[in-house]
């Protein structure tokens, strides 16, 4: 019996099955990371043209590498707007996606 036969072989697909939106309800929305700061914690500037300090959860933190100028969905706090939560990274060709799609306006990607 092969050894490692159900791993996968580490090519990837450039097409784009399904997608996360930004949930306007639970006030999420679109961001660019502009700075790393250290210890989690990253600057990234929204689609509402605020610049947000923003935190890695544990649970993105060692699955989810977070660079500058990637496109991240963030979800202001309540009770402290200048503050918000990553809540998930795109990918380049997921990117390209929603330029093409119109949605990334008030960004500079």
């Amino acid at each position: 019996m092969p050894a490692n036969k159900n791993r996968k072989d580490g090519k990837s697909s450039d097409t784009v099955s399904r997608l996360r939106f930004p949930k306007k309800e639970q006030n999420e929305q679109f961001g660019i990371v502009t700075q790393l700061m250290g210890a989690n914690q990253v600057k990234v500037m929204c689609q509402d043209g605020v610049e947000r300090g923003c935190r890695i959860p544990g649970k993105l933190r060692k699955r989810v590498w977070v660079r500058v100028n990637d496109l991240v969905i963030v979800q202001v706090w309540d009770f402290q707007p200048s503050k918000a939560d990553i809540k998930w990274r795109f990918l380049g060709n997921q990117v390209e996606w929603f330029r093409r799609k119109g949605m990334l306006e008030g960004l500079s990607i």
